[in-house]
């Protein structure tokens, strides 16, 4: 089976705000902006990262936490749902399910015990 872009994420797609760490490391972690949190807009999700140093390398681990997150795994297969048109098919599908036949209805009445709140036709 051929594999083929379905869509990207790029750098557009997140707010990039940087900070100083502070905590161990001496003088640089209160001088350096080198915590990084990242946030995917459309998902919400949200990675931060300010265990090295080096920002570049907590970027890239900000960006891994934020991949793990149940927020960018659920935006994810929604837009992978969405643009293979399986989200469309499972629509279809359970509305083809709804029809009056298929339908039960229940309640309790006044004893509590569970009844049917319509015939069936």
């Amino acid at each position: 089976m051929e594999k083929h872009l379905l869509f990207s994420v790029t750098a557009k797609d997140f707010e990039i705000q940087t900070f100083r760490s502070g905590g161990k490391g001496g003088q640089n972690q209160n001088k350096v902006n080198s915590g990084v949190r990242l946030i995917h807009r459309a998902s919400g999700a949200r990675g931060e990262a300010r265990d090295s140093r080096h920002q570049h390398q907590n970027r890239l681990a900000a960006f891994q936490r934020l991949l793990a997150t149940p927020e960018w795994r659920g935006w994810h297969a929604m837009e992978v749902a969405r643009r293979t048109g399986a989200v469309a098919r499972a629509k279809e599908a359970l509305e083809a399910t709804m029809v009056k036949g298929n339908l039960v209805v229940e309640g309790q009445d006044a004893d509590g015990r569970w009844v049917r709140m319509v015939d069936e036709e």
